[in-house]
């Protein structure tokens, strides 16, 4: 039983032994020149402009859980079409509402919390 993990135990301390020694070979090899320029925090090509701490709108992270609940929206349809036929199906072979039922009433709750977020206006652009 334990055999059947040894292929992939192998696998995984040849990964971890090939990065370390790439790792090291860089450390000890490469070149060390260190400089202000090297040293100065660097953003996207400009000079960072103000304190990295500051404080973001409540605004935001209302629409970062809002992706969230509707991102994982999309992640719940995908399995729910592959298993649309057989849930659409009694034992017998006859036609059956309930995979249909099923989807109907999560979209359903989830379009009465984008209606009221909607309301709130926390999705709304200023």
């Amino acid at each position: 039983m334990l055999s059947q993990y040894i292929p992939a135990l192998v696998t995984i301390l040849f990964g971890l032994a090939f990065s370390g020694l790439f790792l090291a070979g860089a450390a000890l090899l490469g070149p060390k020149h260190t400089t202000a320029v090297k040293s100065a925090p660097f953003e996207c090509g400009s000079d960072p402009i103000g304190s990295p701490r500051g404080r973001f709108s409540v605004k935001f992270y209302q629409i970062a859980i809002l992706f969230l609940i509707f991102d994982i929206e999309s992640a719940f349809l995908y399995p729910w079409a592959v298993t649309f036929k057989e849930m659409s199906r009694t034992p017998e072979g006859a036609a059956s509402f309930l995979g249909i039922g099923i989807m109907l009433t999560f979209l359903a709750i989830l379009l009465v919390g984008l209606v009221y977020v909607w309301r709130k206006k926390a999705i709304g652009w200023e």
